[in-house]
């Protein structure tokens, strides 16, 4: 049986709202489609990967800033952003490897909570290409991957009528003290870690790109269509 196919499409270092207006783009595009019995093709969806440019502090539909918050982190020259995905406050910077599949789980024979395990398979996997062991998931309220009490990889999905958007985090070389401004995810009690810091070595995002594709086709059984332009 043919694998599905999953659109690539590698932004690079950009801005938080470009990576948001290129996955509402293909949430429209999937939403458009008819059922997956009337497609031709084998194409699930994409796969958006980015670095942030800058500095952002994300809530999910849980909230998780009050807008003294919201202030007090913007006179720190971040951005503030509300968003649609699950979960509460956490933060999105350079250094950080950003993976927004916008994908139809019906044609991957996927449950919701079975795409979320997906992602910290996949984040766990990388670690594990990477020399890094022990990393893994934890049961909620620990969604994301973990090193003992050390989260290296945020999770946030938002899912509709099958259709998935946002994804993971993880943590490269990310300037981890921006994390010190909030409690990440809600946990209390609970620190951030990077590969860098893990590693004890610089690790670029462009490092892990090509290790995390490996884990990603691994871990969703389909093959990947580059994309050099976003559609």
């Amino acid at each position: 049986m043919k694998q599905p196919a999953v659109r690539l499409v590698r932004l690079g270092r950009v801005p938080y709202a470009e990576l948001l207006a290129l996955q509402d783009r293909w949430l429209r595009r999937l939403q458009a489609e008819p059922g997956p019995q009337a497609l031709s093709g084998t194409e699930a969806g994409a796969l958006l990967l980015c670095e942030p440019a800058g500095p952002v502090y994300t809530a999910g539909l849980r909230g998780g800033l009050t807008p003294e918050e919201t202030v007090r982190l913007r006179a720190l020259g971040a951005e503030v952003r509300a968003t649609g995905r699950g979960g509460l406050a956490t933060f999105h910077g350079p250094g950080q490897l950003l993976c927004h599949p916008v994908l139809d789980l019906r044609r991957l024979g996927l449950r919701l909570r079975t795409h979320v395990a997906a992602l910290e398979a996949c984040a766990v996997r990388l670690c594990e290409l990477q020399g890094l062991q022990g990393a893994r998931s934890r049961p909620p309220p620990y969604t994301g991957v973990w090193l003992d009490e050390r989260k290296i990889c945020a999770i946030g999905v938002r899912c509709g009528k099958y259709i998935t958007s946002h994804g993971l985090a993880l943590n490269c070389s990310t300037d981890l003290t921006w994390f010190e401004h909030i409690v990440p995810c809600g946990l209390a009690g609970t620190g951030v870690t990077s590969l860098s810091k893990e590693l004890r070595r610089p690790v670029a995002v462009d490092e892990v790109m090509l290790p995390f594709l490996v884990a990603f086709k691994e871990t969703y059984k389909c093959t990947l269509i580059s994309e050099d332009i976003p559609s």
